[in-house]
């Protein structure tokens, strides 16, 4: 995803489904791709009213249909 992208979470790593509910992040939610560190760093969004960061090794495994109609997984 690119800065100020929206998109619809389309799957998660089953692994952290867990560990991202608790932050309302979740398939089906729309996000927003708010800013995204150099090298690997971390990687901000906005999901419903809520903006939250997300390490570049969870981001990468959040599979994301941007509006246009691309399918994205994490941080491009």
């Amino acid at each position: 995803m690119d800065y100020g992208e929206k998109g619809v979470i389309k799957e998660i790593d089953r692994d952290l489904k867990d560990q991202l509910l608790g932050r309302g992040i979740r398939e089906g939610k729309t996000i927003r791709m708010d800013t995204k560190q150099p090298i690997n760093g971390p990687v901000v969004i906005t999901i419903d009213r809520s903006t939250t960061s997300l390490g570049f090794n969870l981001a990468k495994d959040i599979f994301v249909e941007v509006e246009n109609g691309d399918t994205s997984n994490g941080p491009s």
